[in-house]
């Protein structure tokens, strides 16, 4: 019994999914979804991102955690849109559903929008399972984390287009095999794209950004 439930839930999120991508392919939108754990410095790299891109791309934020506006904050002095959603209202889910991101994109002016970015939950398990309609999914992974969690985690990465390997600022100052959670990745998900960064100082961001930026492009031409 708990195994229909189950499906019937991924199902019925599977439905408004496919509602959102049509949404978004018609109003050329690319939709990225970024994930990560708690304290990976999403959102840092996400303001460092948001800035470089623009006015060049037209970006709008939906921002999931289960309480507070603290990162839809922090966003919000880039001059973008920005939808916070807190699942704590419906439980405190730690991922954001299809249907959610469908509800929130009713208050973004998408005509005026090329890049909508989700920053989902911060979590490596639960946000990997539920497609919402995007684009491309991009996970971000602090040198602070430990070479181990993409093998830990491996739907996460295995699921994900891309890596951002985040405070490599810090490396100096730790005991972390680079080679190692390169290899780790690259086990799980041979072939990913993968940018090693800091949004601290924007060490890396050149890549990445020409990276997203083609991504979007590619999408208004069709």
């Amino acid at each position: 019994m708990e195994i229909k439930i189950v499906r019937k839930v991924l199902d019925v999120n599977n439905t408004m999914a496919q509602q959102n991508r049509n949404l978004f392919a018609g109003k050329k939108v690319f939709v990225l979804n970024v994930m990560s754990s708690p304290g990976s410095g999403k959102t840092a790299t996400l303001v460092k991102t948001i800035k470089r891109l623009l006015p060049e791309i037209k970006c709008a934020v939906i921002v999931g955690d289960i309480c507070s506006t603290l990162d839809a904050d922090r966003l919000s002095v880039t001059g973008v849109q920005v939808v916070q959603v807190n699942t704590d209202e419906f439980g405190g889910d730690c991922h954001l559903a299809a249907h959610v991101i469908g509800n929130a994109a009713g208050s973004i002016d998408l005509d005026s929008t090329d890049l909508l970015i989700v920053e989902n939950v911060g979590n490596l398990v639960c946000p990997a399972e539920f497609d919402i309609g995007e684009d491309a999914r991009v996970v971000v992974l602090s040198v602070t984390e430990g070479e181990d969690k993409p093998v830990k985690y491996p739907l996460m990465f295995r699921v994900c287009d891309a890596a951002l390997l985040n405070k490599i600022d810090l490396l100096p100052y730790l005991e972390y095999d680079r080679k190692a959670v390169v290899k780790n990745i690259l086990q799980i998900h041979p072939g990913m794209s993968l940018f090693e960064i800091s949004a601290k100082t924007e060490e890396g961001f050149d890549p990445w950004i020409a990276w997203l930026k083609e991504k979007v492009k590619k999408k208004l031409k069709n």
